[in-house]
């Protein structure tokens, strides 16, 4: 809460929470930023410690000249198209607040879907592949206790951001972080990833918040996008039918894997390919053919 001190109007020229967040949307929307408003107010509370409320209610306080000085650093930073994420060191996902840097891409709230599939199907045990900063896997692992979640990555870098998010929030018991794709061990009753899938022709059409500032790697998948895909489908290397998954039919060896706008119809007919029988498509909230999911 913005303490009582600053509540009162400004005085001798220093700006206000008006002011300044005027200035920075200006700013902002001058280089093309596609919410001005909403990164300024986000970027002042984290400036402050102030919550968007705060900055509502009481737009004639004064801002504190340490708050305004980060401010400015902040805005600086946007304007160089760095994403509020980064700039903040933070990002929400389902009940979960995450530290993100430029090791590991922003979390999605499309990759909500996932979750909400492990939800529905209530798997005995899942893998999580791609981790990226552990978004998915911790989120299962929050939401569904008894739970045994796996989470890979083929980024030493993403997995320590990953490790580090599971031991702040409690659940470095629940997951554990494997090194690479797919682990040499017992099968999976649920395999989930978000893997990369943009396709060398989109890049170019990006905005730079993504291309200038998130990690290539996690983001690129060749010339249609699918490259990854194909890599972890290829030749039933998902081993995810075992006898716990014989056992619960709910989940009974499935697979659901995030997939870019217009993907959908090809990345299920490879699953076809790699031996899932019952394939199914699932949207997200804008109506794009999100989540593929298949089923041995």
């Amino acid at each position: 809460m913005m303490p009582v001190a600053d509540r009162r109007p400004t005085g001798s020229g220093s700006p206000n929470i008006r002011e300044a967040l005027a200035a920075a949307v200006d700013a902002l929307r001058a280089v093309g930023v596609d919410s001005p408003r909403l990164d300024a107010e986000l970027l002042l509370g984290g400036a402050a410690g102030w919550d968007r409320a705060d900055l509502a209610a009481n737009p004639d306080a004064a801002l504190p000249a340490a708050a305004g000085r980060r401010f400015g650093e902040m805005v600086r930073r946007r304007l160089r198209r760095e994403p509020v994420a980064y700039i903040l060191g933070r990002k929400g996902f389902r009940h979960l607040e995450l530290a993100v840097d430029r090791r590991v891409l922003i979390p999605r709230p499309e990759s909500e879907l996932l979750v909400e599939l492990a939800l529905e199907l209530r798997p005995r045990r899942v893998l999580d592949v791609g981790t990226g900063s552990g978004a998915i896997a911790l989120a299962i692992a929050d939401e569904l206790p008894g739970c045994e979640v796996v989470a890979t990555d083929a980024s030493a870098a993403a997995l320590e951001v990953a490790r580090a998010n599971a031991e702040r929030l409690g659940l470095s018991g629940r997951v554990e972080l494997v090194a690479g794709t797919v682990p040499d061990r017992d099968a999976f009753d649920l395999v989930v990833a978000n893997l990369p899938y943009v396709s060398e022709t989109e890049w170019g059409g990006l905005e730079p918040e993504v291309t200038e500032w998130e990690p290539r790697e996690a983001l690129l998948a060749g010339p249609d996008g699918l490259d990854a895909i194909r890599a972890l489908l290829d030749e039933g290397r998902v081993r995810v039918l075992s006898r716990r998954a014989r056992q619960n039919a709910n989940s009974a060896g499935a697979i659901a894997l995030e997939v870019g706008e217009g993907q959908a119809w090809a990345v299920a007919e490879l699953m076809r390919s790699a031996g899932y029988g019952t394939v199914g498509i699932r949207r997200d909230l804008a109506g794009v053919e999100r989540v593929v999911v298949g089923r041995r």
